[in-house]
């Protein structure tokens, strides 16, 4: 039998177990899993691109 690996709930920190059981992982429950999701779709956290966008255009009239 191993031991349940311990994580951080990314919202509160709160210790949570990392096992089946946990319907929220990696989440402490459904309320936190709630908030990052509102987190999101508020656009609060974005993911890196690895290059800036380039804006420059050879004709200024054209629209992307």
């Amino acid at each position: 039998m191993t031991t349940a690996r311990i994580v951080k709930c990314p919202s509160c920190n709160k210790a949570v177990k990392w096992t089946a059981k946990n319907a929220s992982r990696p989440f402490c429950s459904e309320r936190c899993k709630l908030i990052d999701l509102g987190s999101w779709a508020a656009e609060e956290h974005r993911i890196a691109d690895t290059a800036p966008p380039d804006f420059t255009s050879e004709d200024p009239d054209t629209v992307i």
